[in-house]
């Protein structure tokens, strides 16, 4: 399993906006896309215009092909784009070790 990590700093004053549109946009857009195992959302508490997005992917190619170069990204853009303050830092992750 892969974990996308997205770094998004949204536009000043548009929190409660991004809140609701992010969460559309997991349940009606990312949801869909092949190899999606699950999500996590966080807004930071010092920096409310900072949002930490987790992602669970089978492989890194379901994110890296099947997703950002397919229909559904362009859809996810069109829902959450309109908020970036600048475009997000994303990375991907392999897990080395967790708690019970």
């Amino acid at each position: 399993m892969i974990l996308e990590i997205a770094d998004i700093h949204i536009q000043p004053g548009r929190q409660s906006e991004f809140d609701e549109a992010i969460q559309h946009g997991l349940r009606t857009v990312l949801a869909q896309a092949r190899g999606v195992r699950g999500w996590k959302v966080n807004k930071g508490l010092e920096s409310p215009e900072r949002y930490i997005l987790q992602v669970f992917w089978d492989t890194l190619e379901d994110h890296t092909v099947g997703f950002r170069q397919g229909p559904l990204f362009t859809q996810w853009r069109a829902i959450v784009g309109p908020y970036f303050a600048e475009p997000p830092q994303v990375e991907h992750f392999t897990l080395v070790g967790k708690s019970a």
